[in-house]
C-alpha cells in the first residue's frame, strides 16, 4: 500500500524572543531618568528663587519741606452784590410820554433828561397864572402909592399884597409841574432796560428804568458773634464770584452793624470794593475772606502731600534708614497721621502731626505705603502757590 500525503497545517506565529524587549525598557529608563533630571533641576531652581529675599526697587517720589509762616487768620462767609447807589427813576406825575432820551444799558450823567410827558396844558396854564400874576403886581403897585398918598385903606392895600403873592404861588406851582414833566438822573450810573414806551400813557409812581452807579460797589454779608471782637473797619477783604471764575477783587471792611441779629446771632458786616471795568452787578453771589489783622505761625504743607481718608488724613515723611547687614543708607516712608487746617491755595495747614524742617512727599501719595523704599527726584515737580492761576476748584 502507498502512503497518502497529509496536508501540511500553517502554525501559529511565535512571540519575539526576550532579547527584542530589553532595548525598549532601556529608552523608557531612560527617557524616566531623564524626567527627574529636568524635575529636580528645576525643584533646585525654584526653591533658590523662593529662599532668597524679595526686595523691590524704590519708587522715585517728589519731595516737600515742611514751613512754618506766618499766616492771618481768615473768616469765609458768602455774601452779595448791592450797589453803592442805585434807584428805579420813577415818575411823580401821569401823562402821556413824548420823549425817551436814553438807550437800554447806556451811562447816564447826573442831570442828564431821560424822560419826558406831554406838558403842553400846563404851560398853557404857567401863561394865564403868569398873566394873572402880572396884573397882581400892577395892582399891587397902584395901591402901594395910592396908600402913601392915603387914598386907600391899609387893608386895600394888604389884600393886593396878598394877591400878588398867591398868584405868583400859582405860577411857581405851575413851573414844578412842568418840571415834573421832564424825568432826570439823579446821579451817575448805568441805566437798565425802560419799561414804557413813547405814546403810553402812565400813572403817577410808573418806574421808568433802573439806575445803578456800579463804582464802587458794595458786598453784604454775616459773621457769627464770637468774631465781633476781632472785626473792625479797614480789615481786608477778597471777594469771588462764581460768574468771573479765578478772578478776585479786593477791598476794605467799610461798615459793621451796631446789633446782633437776635435769630441768627449773626452781624451784618458791609464791604466797599472799586469796580471800574463795571463787571460786578447788584445781586450776585459774592465768596468773602475777611483777612484779621494778628497773624500766627502755621505749619503748612502743599495740599497734593495729604492722602485724605475716611478713618484720618495722613502723609508719608521721607526718612534716612541705614541696613544692619550692609551700612548703606536709604531712603524710605513713614506714614504719619495729621489734622490739617484751612486751605490757601495749592498749601494746607497742619495743626497736628509735623515739624517744621521734616520732608514729605509731594505727589503721588495714594501709590505709596509705609515702609516703602524712595528715591526723590523734583525736576518735576510741581510748583505750589498761595495765589495760583488758575485759581484751584
Amino acid at each position: 500500500m502507498h502512503d497518502v500525503a497529509r496536508p501540511v497545517l500553517n502554525r501559529p506565529k511565535q512571540s519575539p524572543p526576550k532579547r527584542r524587549r530589553k532595548p525598549i525598557l532601556i529608552a523608557i529608563a531612560l527617557l524616566i531618568a531623564i524626567c527627574a533630571f529636568v524635575f529636580g533641576v528645576k525643584f533646585l531652581q525654584i526653591g533658590k528663587m523662593m529662599s532668597m529675599p524679595r526686595t523691590m526697587p524704590p519708587t522715585t517720589v517728589t519731595s516737600a519741606s515742611v514751613k512754618e509762616e506766618d499766616w492771618a487768620p481768615r473768616l469765609t462767609a458768602v455774601g452779595s452784590v448791592s450797589a453803592a447807589q442805585g434807584a428805579v427813576v420813577s415818575t411823580e406825575l401821569a401823562g402821556v410820554v413824548s420823549e425817551i432820551n436814553f438807550e437800554n444799558g447806556a451811562e447816564a450823567k447826573k442831570g442828564e433828561v431821560l424822560m419826558k410827558l406831554d406838558a403842553s396844558q400846563e404851560e398853557a396854564l404857567l401863561r394865564s397864572a403868569e398873566a394873572d400874576a402880572q396884573l397882581a403886581k400892577t395892582d399891587l403897585e397902584r395901591a402901594r402909592d395910592l396908600a402913601i398918598k392915603k387914598v386907600v385903606s391899609g387893608a386895600e392895600f394888604d389884600s393886593a399884597q396878598s394877591k400878588f403873592t398867591r398868584m405868583n404861588a400859582v405860577v411857581d406851582q405851575m413851573r414844578s409841574n412842568i418840571a415834573k414833566k421832564s424825568i432826570i438822573a439823579p446821579f451817575d450810573g448805568q441805566l437798565g432796560i425802560r419799561q414804557v414806551n413813547v405814546g403810553q400813557m402812565i400813572n403817577a409812581g410808573q418806574q421808568v428804568v433802573a439806575l445803578t452807579a456800579l463804582d464802587p460797589v458794595y458786598v453784604d454779608f454775616a459773621l457769627p458773634e464770637q468774631y465781633l471782637s476781632k472785626l473792625a473797619k479797614g480789615l481786608e477783604v477778597t471777594v469771588r464770584t462764581d460768574a468771573f471764575p479765578g478772578r478776585q477783587f479786593e477791598g476794605k471792611l467799610t461798615a459793621v452793624n451796631s446789633m446782633v441779629d437776635p435769630v441768627t446771632r449773626n452781624v451784618s458786616l458791609q464791604a466797599t470794593l472799586s469796580n471800574p471795568d463795571r463787571v460786578l452787578h447788584p445781586g450776585m453771589f459774592a465768596k468773602v475772606e475777611v483777612g484779621l489783622a494778628q497773624t500766627k505761625k502755621t505749619i503748612v504743607i502743599p495740599g497734593s502731600a495729604v492722602s485724605y481718608a475716611p478713618y484720618g488724613d495722613s502723609v508719608f515723611v521721607i526718612e534716612k534708614q541705614k541696613d544692619p547687614k550692609t551700612g548703606k543708607e536709604s531712603e524710605v516712608l513713614r506714614q504719619q497721621f495729621v489734622r490739617v487746617g484751612e486751605a490757601r491755595g495749592d498749601f494746607v495747614a497742619v495743626t497736628q502731626g509735623l515739624k517744621p524742617g521734616e520732608t514729605v512727599v509731594g505727589t503721588g501719595v495714594f501709590k505709596l505705603r509705609n515702609g516703602m523704599a524712595v528715591t526723590v527726584n523734583n525736576d518735576l515737580a510741581p510748583k505750589p502757590q498761595v495765589n495760583p492761576k488758575p485759581e484751584d476748584t
